[in-house]
């Protein structure tokens, strides 16, 4: 399995890069690291554009997961644990977020998107698990080329285990994103969309996300049980879901949360 076609996606368009190192302060990548959102076993590395080769900033919780060593571990050596399935879509997702990010968004507001989509990753004991990918660009130079990017991969097995094969690229401001791109559909043009969910919704989502109760999250966002009940109805109308763990499972999947 040619696994660097996901490198060549990005070798593929130099002018999306930046041109020269940015030094990314360690405050600005602890803010960005506290703001992602995670269901389950996770790590996260910070990929440097202009050295891919190179080992980067892994965090410790690699070893468990995937049992790599993390002052050791390169972006190639994460590429590699691609389930073979996996591999052609993963490049075209990379490829359409680029696209995406380049012509529809436009590169001055590449750092206000998170880029998701699943794939199969080996794990220490051998296994494939299905796991997310968010991305999200950390730094840029002068002509908005990318430099940095921070990746976060967490374990949605629990959840589920059918991959929709589709990309999403969700403004983390509320803005207009993209959702439930079909990467191998040369004729798709994707639409920006603003989220189903508003911000309170969203709010209650990722809370249940984490396994909290109704109880808990009146408590967490001082609102009364009923209005979380309330929520909690017209979030599964607009889902189209019948269950919570439905719910979760599909706004993971489609990077809605």
């Amino acid at each position: 399995m040619e696994y660097n076609l996901i490198q060549r996606a990005w070798r593929n368009v130099p002018d999306f890069f930046a041109r020269r190192d940015i030094v990314l302060p360690q405050r600005q990548l602890d803010q960005f690291i506290a703001a992602t959102f995670s269901t389950g076993a996770s790590y996260y590395y910070v990929l440097d554009f202009l050295n891919v080769d190179q080992p980067m900033f892994v965090s410790d919780s690699i070893v468990k997961i995937l049992g790599l060593t993390p002052t050791n571990t390169s972006i190639q050596n994460i590429i590699e644990r691609v389930h073979p399935d996996d591999v052609a879509f993963v490049s075209r997702a990379e490829e359409a977020a680029i696209t995406i990010l380049s012509r529809d968004i436009g590169m001055e507001h590449v750092k206000n998107y998170k880029i998701s989509y699943c794939a199969r990753l080996k794990t220490r004991d051998g296994s494939y698990r299905l796991f997310n990918h968010q991305a999200l660009i950390l730094a840029t130079d002068e002509a908005h080329g990318v430099a940095k990017s921070l990746g976060i991969h967490t374990d949605i097995t629990h959840l589920t285990t059918i991959n929709n094969y589709k990309l999403s690229l969700l403004n983390i401001f509320g803005g207009e994103s993209y959702l439930n791109i079909d990467v191998f559909d040369e004729n798709n043009n994707p639409m920006a969309a603003l989220s189903p969910f508003t911000d309170r919704e969203n709010d209650i989502l990722r809370l249940l996300a984490k396994g909290k109760t109704s109880i808990a999250i009146a408590d967490i966002l001082k609102i009364s049980p009923n209005t979380v009940k309330n929520h909690r109805k017209n979030i599964l109308k607009k889902a189209e879901c019948k269950t919570t763990g439905q719910l979760i499972s599909k706004c993971i999947s489609e990077g809605l949360i």
